[in-house]
């Protein structure tokens, strides 16, 4: 057989075709293996471009990671740091965030990172108010209806007073629209949020 011969085989009916290389004086000596030492893994790593998500994943294939327990726990914190607001007639706090669910993740795919969420809230609001040379304790709700990662300007507030029976008509409406103006301090937050997610 000469070099690069065709070498053909049969047995038992199964056939099969290989190629045979003859060791020639001047051929290039075969590859030998060498186990690899950790100095050589470290190098080789060292050598390949840094790749975002976990070890496992070192092609930058799809990888989603939960961020929910961080993201719920992170915005109320936040959002009981907002400051009371003082009105013409009165001032109120937000007492405590009473609804806050939604789903809030970190995707990596093809070695770029992606945040986002969706949340749903309601705050619970206590205020005082003069009405009619009275001091008045008044509490209410507002209900923040579902927004997502990077639509904050669209943000909107629904209030809901809780005790309003003794209230005229004129002064609920003045109080819900005071209590709209937790608008622009809760927005703020929530852009807080959404770049400390961006930074995980």
């Amino acid at each position: 057989m000469e070099n690069g011969a065709v070498s053909s085989e049969t047995q038992q009916g199964a056939s099969y075709t290989y190629w045979v290389r003859e060791t020639r004086e001047d051929a290039a000596p075969l590859p030998v293996p060498r186990k690899l030492s950790a100095d050589d893994i470290i190098a080789s790593q060292a050598s390949q471009p840094p790749t975002l998500g976990s070890v496992w994943n070192r092609a930058g294939t799809w990888e989603e990671k939960n961020l929910n327990k961080w993201a719920s726990d992170r915005m109320k914190e936040l959002l009981m740091s907002v400051d009371s607001l003082e009105f013409s007639s009165g001032k109120a706090e937000i007492e405590d965030v009473s609804k806050c669910v939604g789903d809030a993740f970190l995707v990596t795919v093809r070695n770029k990172k992606r945040v986002g969420y969706t949340y749903e809230l309601t705050l619970k609001i206590k205020g005082e108010w003069t009405i009619k040379q009275e001091k008045k304790i008044v509490k209410g709700h507002i209900d923040v209806p579902e927004f997502s990662f990077g639509e904050l300007d669209e943000l909107q507030m629904e209030v809901r007073l809780s005790e309003e029976k003794d209230l005229p008509g004129s002064d609920k409406q003045q109080i819900c629209q005071d209590l709209k103006r937790f608008l622009q301090p809760v927005r703020e937050k929530l852009l807080q949020l959404e770049q400390e997610l961006k930074e995980r």
